[in-house]
């Protein structure tokens, strides 16, 4: 019990924390510290939704088809250590997504706000919440992740999946929450390439064992 939802936990907080549009408006919300639970809450709800009709979704099928599963697993397996693969060659060679990118402009005022006497007013939640919802809902790469493959592992829990569900679910409410209102701590150190390298480096150990741990003999 304890292991699927360790394992779900693992895998979730291995696909969020890859860089990605997402995160850096997260943690650039973090920083401005505007409206931080809201953001937090939207893509931490959007990921328990998205991880929620994965599981449902691919359990019916394998019920439906049960040889399926092999299948989903090597497909899985595959995806695990490429994506892996990648993390690993962007820590080697270094990636241009940094902090400074997301938050270059936090000394200009915010989209849809104005700015008098050198100082800039707060952005209105409206448009902070339809950019969350677009970078969440809109990214073609979060059907991929968190449904497919997330829901492709799970399967292979047999009936402890939403066990791993639930694990999965509970690492996006500690980070999506844990990088909203951690960012103003954070700052200084993800503001260098060097420290995305080392976590691009994280990702790719945990992602590669992960996707080699599905095709060994259990």
């Amino acid at each position: 019990m304890l292991t699927s939802v360790l394992a779900g936990f693992g895998l979730g907080l291995s696909l969020i924390i890859a860089i990605g549009a997402q995160n850096l408006f997260v943690l650039r919300q973090g920083l401005r510290r505007e409206h931080v639970f809201v953001v937090a809450a939207i893509c931490a709800a959007s990921d328990a939704l998205l991880i929620a009709l994965g599981v449902s979704g691919v359990g019916l099928v394998l019920q439906a088809v049960p040889w399926l599963v092999d299948v989903v697993r090597w497909a899985g397996a595959t995806f695990l250590v490429v994506y892996g693969l990648l993390a690993a060659r962007r820590a080697w060679r270094g990636s241009d997504q940094g902090l400074d990118a997301s938050v270059e402009t936090d000394s200009a005022p915010p989209a849809g706000s104005t700015s008098r006497a050198g100082t800039s007013t707060r952005t209105r939640l409206l448009p902070v919440v339809l950019t969350c919802l677009a970078l969440t809902w809109l990214n073609p790469h979060v059907y991929l992740d968190t449904v497919f493959l997330l829901g492709t592992v799970a399967s292979t829990h047999g009936d402890q999946r939403w066990l791993f569900a639930a694990g999965a679910m509970a690492a996006s409410v500690v980070w999506f929450f844990g990088l909203a209102f951690g960012a103003r701590y954070l700052g200084r150190w993800l503001s260098t390439p060097r420290a995305w390298r080392i976590l691009d480096a994280v990702i790719a150990v945990v992602m590669i064992g992960l996707g080699v741990s599905l095709v060994l003999p259990h």
